[in-house]
């Protein structure tokens, strides 16, 4: 793979370009997923192949291949400048570039334990494990996933950079459905409907401990049959760290991707109410929000050494004491508002051009432990992992759903709340935050996100967050 990154990147500097990267990667990794009913599905994955873009008269080209012959890779250069070259004569923006260090460096994800060199026995005998655990009256199905990945990727620029890393990304979770023949509940554990991932070994898809947790998630979602729904009202909520973490990525991380400002996204998946106008002067939220992006975090899905432009991870501040103070850019988006790059320019494969995608984007953790979020509500609702979510192109009007809600009355939770909802603008909501949990109630969560035609959905990003509580807020329909 280094001689093919060095022969790729020669080709296309001798192309007659203003600049070139190329990236060479190879992932393999393994899905393995246990029904209750007591079916197993094993998926093992593996692909290689490279990528080349360029700059030419101010104009990007890209192509991509897996023919690792001279011909082969003669070809996708030749693609990539004749690309440049033609969309040039209808371009009237020409990039420019933020300046970026040279840098020569190996870097892999820190494991204690290789994933690669577990059994798939002891993956599948504890997948089993916690679906026999997940039992009840009214369960209806339970399913348990495991998911293990390795990539190795080679970036190498015309500037002098050459840039090899390893990143192995380990975790799981568990689902759990109760039905007591009119509707279903469900229970899900431990972050999102797909579980949760991180950048570490199969340390940390033993300390999910799913066995262990299965028989709550049942009683759980028995529990939800026969709970009361909550009347649609303006109160106080308390959001549990691994639900905030969706509410993060969703009005924080997205509008803050500086590509949304210059409308490449407005196919797709919309822009952004945060024009540079707004930079270092509009109030996000309260004081006590503060929103960074941090591609250093250990465990992170979103933890990298370096991005598909060869920028070091960084921890930038997007949203400092409730106040907008910088943008998720790549080095192109980043030129055009005068600023550098905030390394976060990156692809979900190597045939994917690189777009300005979230690292980990974290709500810092505040002072408060989360008997004291509750115990200053005298009236309102705790809610507790993603059910649904919608949120406008422009990142402003949303509503969330979650799997569970709990009443809070005089300081104390009470009564089970099913399908409890909540809606808001994006500044009010986060103006209204009176209160973020401390360390101890801070969690990193692992997502999936989707960006960009051709779709990339696959990129890693993660969130951590606290609990966090919100005044005024709309409940319900």
């Amino acid at each position: 793979m280094k001689t093919l990154t060095r022969s790729l990147l020669n080709k296309a500097a001798n192309a007659g370009v203003e600049h070139a990267d190329v990236r060479v990667e190879k992932t393999e990794g393994a899905n393995i997923r246990v029904a209750r009913t007591g079916e197993t599905e094993i998926k093992a994955t593996h692909e290689a192949g490279y990528s080349v873009r360029v700059l030419v008269d101010g104009v990007w080209g890209f192509a991509a291949g897996q023919d690792t012959s001279d011909a082969g890779l003669d070809e996708v250069v030749t693609r990539a400048v004749t690309m440049a070259r033609a969309a040039a004569l209808f371009t009237t923006v020409r990039v420019k570039l933020a300046p970026a260090p040279v840098v020569n460096e190996h870097w892999a994800t820190p494991v204690a334990k290789d994933p690669f060199q577990v059994g798939p026995d002891q993956k599948i005998g504890l997948l089993e494990a916690a679906v026999r655990a997940a039992d009840g009256q009214h369960i209806l199905r339970a399913a348990g996933t495991y998911t293990e990945s390795r990539q190795t990727k080679y970036f190498a620029n015309s500037e002098g950079s050459f840039i090899e890393q390893e990143l192995i990304e380990c975790g799981g979770g568990l689902m759990v459905f109760a039905t007591n023949g009119r509707e279903i509940q469900r229970r899900t554990y431990p972050g999102m409907v797909f579980g949760d991932i991180g950048s570490r070994g199969f340390e940390y898809f033993e300390g999910l401990d799913l066995p262990g947790q299965a028989p709550r998630l049942a009683r759980e979602a028995e529990m939800l049959l026969s709970a009361k729904t909550y009347p649609p009202k303006k109160t106080t909520i308390v959001i549990d760290p691994r639900h905030m973490a969706l509410q993060v990525h969703e009005s924080a991380g997205h509008p803050s991707e500086l590509d949304r400002v210059f409308g490449f996204e407005k196919t797709l998946a919309g822009g952004t109410f945060l024009g540079p106008d707004k930079l270092d002067r509009f109030r996000y939220g309260s004081e006590l929000v503060n929103i960074t992006a941090d591609a250093t975090v250990p465990g992170g899905r979103g933890t990298f050494g370096y991005d598909d432009e060869g920028i070091p991870a960084q921890r930038v501040e997007l949203i400092r004491a409730g106040v907008f103070v910088n943008y998720l850019s790549s080095r192109e988006t980043a030129a055009r508002i005068g600023r550098t790059s905030s390394g976060a320019a990156r692809a979900d494969a190597w045939n994917r051009y690189p777009l300005v995608r979230m690292t980990n984007i974290n709500l810092e953790p505040g002072e408060s432990t989360l008997e004291e979020l509750i115990g200053q509500v005298d009236e309102g609702l705790y809610l507790e992992s993603s059910k649904m979510w919608s949120i406008d192109g422009l990142r402003l009007n949303f509503q969330f759903g979650t799997e569970l809600g709990r009443e809070i009355k005089n300081g104390k939770l009470g009564d089970f709340v099913k399908n409890p909802t909540y809606s808001g603008i994006t500044p009010v909501f986060w103006a209204g935050c009176d209160g973020v949990g401390d360390k101890d109630t801070w969690r990193l969560t692992g997502f999936a996100c989707a960006k960009g035609e051709p779709l990339q959905f696959g990129i890693r990003v993660g969130h951590g967050a606290p609990a966090a509580r919100f005044r005024n807020v709309q409940v319900g329909v």
